[in-house]
């Protein structure tokens, strides 16, 4: 039983602190569970976890939600979770992986330290391709929340916005994952268990970290977002090479 015990505890810490950094909470989970479960059940065991976690997080922010970039965000987000569960046993990331590293890595750049409020100017029609690309990556990976970051700090949004649509993108394009993952034989039996575990973990972490993000202010929010996205880039960048 102690592997549920870490799971879900490692959920609980991991989602605690993901939601005052606006994500990345299943990049740090990434070599934990690798190190518990085996890289190769990651990705769906690390996805079943997250969506198992997601309602508590949509029940905090529900009210915030911006729905005219969910419109342009979610249709093309569940093609690019059906593709990418698809290739997620032949696709070779580990030069994209490399490549979106370089690019959170940048955002301290960008931003000036966490001094700018925007680096470029975001359009509301990006948020189609984005849709498409972004979670066909983190299907592949398992983890890659924090590269959605850059561009809806861009829109100009409040802290508990960001969280909160983020979510519910996430949330619906995690039900084709999952969908896809077991469709396709990727999710199966204890994996199943280990996810459910790792979910609730994930919600009681969503939960205190609520109640931390009203504590913070919006530029403190703003870096540790960037503080945040350059620490997952490098961890991209590191775990492409050791592998």
């Amino acid at each position: 039983m102690w592997i549920y015990f870490l799971l879900f505890w490692a959920g609980a810490l991991a989602f605690t602190l993901s939601t005052l950094t606006a994500g990345g909470g299943a990049l740090m989970l990434l070599p934990v569970l690798s190190f518990m479960i085996g890289a190769v059940n990651v990705p769906p065991v690390l996805n079943l976890g997250n969506f198992v976690g997601r309602p508590v997080r949509l029940f905090l922010f529900w009210k915030y939600i911006r729905w005219e970039i969910v419109w342009y965000y979610l249709p093309a987000s569940l093609l690019g979770a059906f593709l990418g569960a698809w290739l997620l046993s032949s696709f070779q990331s580990e030069a994209l992986q490399v490549l979106i590293g370089l690019f959170l890595v940048s955002t301290i750049f960008q931003y000036r330290f966490g001094k700018k409020k925007r680096s470029f100017e975001m359009r509301l029609w990006y948020f189609f391709p984005l849709g498409l690309l972004i979670p066909f990556i983190s299907t592949v990976t398992g983890a890659l929340g924090p590269l959605l970051n850059p561009f809806l700090l861009n829109y100009e949004m409040s802290k508990e916005e960001l969280i909160a649509t983020k979510t519910f993108n996430s949330f619906a394009a995690g039900i084709v994952q999952i969908g896809s993952y077991t469709f396709f034989g990727a999710l199966y039996g204890q994996l199943w268990l280990w996810g459910l575990a790792l979910g609730a973990g994930i919600g009681l972490g969503n939960f205190f970290g609520k109640k931390l993000l009203a504590r913070i202010t919006e530029k403190s929010f703003r870096q540790w977002a960037i503080a945040f996205m350059v620490i997952s880039g490098l961890i991209l960048i590191v775990k492409t090479f050791i592998e």
